[in-house]
């Protein structure tokens, strides 16, 4: 088969094999005669909200010593939102947006954006990177980690503005079991079921499960169904050796939604005047069809045994299997039709002024596929004194091996176009039979070795650096068509510098890059001459700049830091005009400054909050005809508050999110008002939480979302044609039972 292979071999290779053969050295770092510095343990109270450490263990140094932006989320902020999703728990941290998928779809699973760059598959578990279409539940989190900027040296490929890293539930010595039901408008029902059970001195099993059948508010038809389980079982803990067996199973049923027409919603435009002026539709209108559906199975299976040699020298090894398909048929929307049209026929026929006869075209689209992921990681965490310095050393090998498969289905049958007003979800439409032999797909294999050090010199200074090194290979194998094959090597590295001001503060200064070759984020190389997935180019590259404060005020309970930050993604495609050829130097850069505070305020008032001011722009991005300027869903300003206070039995608690404009229109000199619906609309969100604590057992919390009600929009598509409402003000009411 003809293959297109990549001009970046060889590179690296001698560096790539002196830091694999430098990591099992690591730990004979010390010298027999060294002493390390003498630790004092002092007991604290756990402060809800705040984190100390990340469980990432090539995070070197706590948060505060950390010079770059990072937020955890804790299951506790989760727990009093009752966010259910990965989604709903990212409204916690500043500058994430959410997106819709095009040509009449919608997009599958989790899909948000970062600072202008997707994080669609710079998403962890458990410090393995997780692939697959599914919508993420908090069911078995234990708490979750943001971390911003270039960020390839702890992930490799991608993490071009940071990644997501989902830590999980795992047993633990005492036994402590909870049980919790939730219900709720728009038929929400949910239980969920938390059992960690002691079974000896030095081992413990538990048992995370969580079953729902739920509507969504403000929409007909649409469904979220499915079940969830976690296990975990450790042996050894409190001793030198330990292995912790963990697993994750979840089954999703669930009815998808293709969103509704943009008509009548500011800036919609249509160059038919009567459609141009025309009303909303009904919020709760489903366009969709009664046998649209969207399932999933997703499975992981993890085995970690860790060992302790002694004076702070940890060896790990991780092993992982995850595996996820997806399976859905959605009817997507889009143009509007003025015009009469016979119940039989499938397209518009004569013109009408009379709305109530207006149509929109549908689409029936199909996505079956399927994701395999196989890791193994061997990691050595020590500290040990060496040129007058105290060291803090991670350092690795990592094996992956990602495929990703879609399977064709032929469809047979004809969509009707549905009343624009008053879509009927039962009329007929074209269905989908068994897969038909073709697959679109392929496969990445990488070995990758990296080490990361904070060195302290002094009770002032410390340093914090990382580098990482990629070796990939990358096949693209689609029914059809020629192999395409590239690979090549990566390197990734951070570097940053810590001054303390304070005992408690800090500034700090650091720099970090990362890439991203041709086909990195969806296994799909091109041979076309000068597009972005061709193996002949060279990867992206990101870097990524940060300047920042961090401090622990009131007696270390609460976290607060200030950041400012460049990234510059560059080598991307763009269209020289003097030669009218392609090359690679089109940018994306973003800057901006992010603040936070995460912690207690008083012992009865927790708090967590952030704001992120950002202006983004491409640079040298252009076409033959056009010039784009901006990046798309990349609002200037977020903000999100959640607090809560605590009184007597009673926990009150009030929140907030703002976003403001998002461009969809992106191009250089374009008249915005004859484009439709060019951006989506500033908006403001309040949420408020009401708890009560009737014994050490049993509590009862009720919240309320979007408690003014506010229509905003949440999602639009890249066309404008078609939208998502931020849901109307609900209520949900959860029962927790400790025993």
């Amino acid at each position: 088969m003809a293959q297109i292979r990549s001009r970046k071999h060889g590179k690296h290779v001698q560096l790539l094999a002196l830091l694999a053969a430098s990591v099992p050295a690591a730990g004979m770092a010390q010298q027999a005669n060294q002493t390390l510095p003498t630790v004092t343990v002092r007991e604290a109270a756990e402060v809800p909200y705040k984190a100390d450490r990340s469980a990432n263990e090539k995070i070197t140094a706590p948060l505060v010593d950390t010079p770059k932006t990072i937020q955890i989320i804790k299951k506790e902020v989760l727990e009093e939102q009752g966010a259910v999703t990965l989604m709903e728990a990212l409204r916690n941290t500043p500058g994430i947006t959410m997106q819709m998928g095009e040509n009449g779809n919608t997009s599958a699973g989790d899909t948000f954006q970062l600072r202008g760059f997707s994080l669609q598959n710079n998403t962890f578990v458990d410090g393995i990177r997780d692939l697959g279409a599914v919508t993420r539940d908090t069911f078995n989190l234990e708490q979750v980690e943001i971390v911003k900027g270039a960020a390839g040296a702890e992930t490799g490929r991608g993490a071009a503005s940071g990644y997501l890293n989902l830590i999980s539930k795992q047993a633990h010595i005492g036994d402590e079991s909870s049980a919790s039901g939730t219900v709720g408008t728009g038929s929400r029902k949910r239980a969920t079921v938390d059992l960690n059970k002691q079974l000896s001195e030095t081992s413990a099993f538990r048992l995370n499960a969580m079953v729902q059948d739920s509507g969504v508010d403000g929409r007909d038809y649409v469904e979220n169904k499915g079940y969830g389980v976690g296990l975990s079982y450790v042996t050894g803990l409190g001793t030198p050796t330990r292995l912790h067996l963990f697993s994750q199973h979840l089954r999703q049923k669930n009815v998808p939604d293709g969103g509704i027409p943009s008509v009548g919603f500011e800036g919609f435009y249509n160059a038919n005047a009567a459609i141009r002026n025309a009303a909303k539709v009904d919020r709760e209108n489903y366009y969709g069809s009664v046998n649209d559906r969207e399932k999933v199975d997703a499975d992981m299976i993890t085995a970690k045994i860790e060992h302790d040699l002694g004076q702070g020298t940890t060896v790990r090894n991780i092993t992982r299997l995850g595996k996820t398909h997806m399976d859905r048929t959605l009817t997507g929307i889009n143009a509007i039709n003025a015009a009469n049209t016979p119940a039989s026929a499938t397209t518009p026929q004569v013109f009408a002024n009379n709305p109530a006869t207006w149509t929109v075209s549908r689409s029936r689209q199909n996505v079956d596929q399927e994701n395999t992921i196989i890791a193994n990681q061997t990691s050595l965490n020590t500290v040990f004194s060496a040129g007058g310095m105290e060291h803090s050393l991670a350092a690795g090998v990592e094996l992956l091996h990602e495929k990703q498969q879609t399977f064709g289905r032929t469809a047979t049958g004809t969509t009707r176009v549905a009343n624009l007003y008053n879509p009927n979800p039962s009329d007929a439409m074209a269905t989908f039979g068994p897969r038909n032999g073709t697959v679109t797909g392929g496969t990445t294999n990488t070995l990758s070795v990296y080490a990361f050090d904070t060195a302290k010199l002094n009770d002032k200074w410390s340093l914090n650096g990382g580098l990482r090194l990629d070796h990939y290979k990358l096949k693209t194998a689609n029914t059809g068509a020629a192999e395409l094959k590239d690979s090549g090597n990566l390197v990734s590295w951070s570097f940053g510098g810590i001054y303390k001001l304070a005992e408690n503060g800090n500034l700090y200064a650091s720099y970090a890059t990362s890439e991203t070759p041709p086909g990195g984020n969806n296994f799909q190389l091109s041979a076309a001459a000068g597009n972005q997935a061709n193996a002949a180019l060279d990867p992206q590259k990101t870097n990524t700049v940060e300047l920042g404060t961090k401090w622990e005020l009131l007696n270390k309970r609460l976290n607060v830091a200030a950041a400012v930050f460049r990234s510059v993604n560059d080598k991307q495609t763009t269209t020289d005009t003097v030669t009218n050829t392609v090359q690679q130097f089109g940018k994306t850069q973003v800057q901006g400054i992010e603040l936070s505070a995460v912690g207690q305020i008083t012992n009865f008032w927790q708090i967590t909050a952030g704001l992120a001011k950002t202006s983004t722009k491409q640079i040298d991005q252009q076409s033959a005809t056009t010039v784009t300027d901006s990046v798309r869903w990349s609002p200037d300003l977020t903000f999100t508050l959640w607090n809560s206070y605590q009184l007597d039995k009673w926990t009150f608690g009030l929140g907030a999110r703002y976003t403001s404009e998002q461009k969809r229109v992106i191009t250089a000199a374009t008249n915005l008002a004859t484009q439709n619906v060019p951006n989506i609309p500033s908006a403001w969100v309040a949420d408020a939480m009401v708890g009560y604590q009737f014994s050490d057992k049993v509590s009862v919390r009720l919240n309320v979302y979007n408690l003014f009600d506010k229509e905003y929009l949440s999602v639009l598509n890249n066309g404008g044609s078609r939208l998502a409402l931020g849901a109307p003000r609900s209520a949900a009411v959860t029962a927790n039972f400790k025993f």
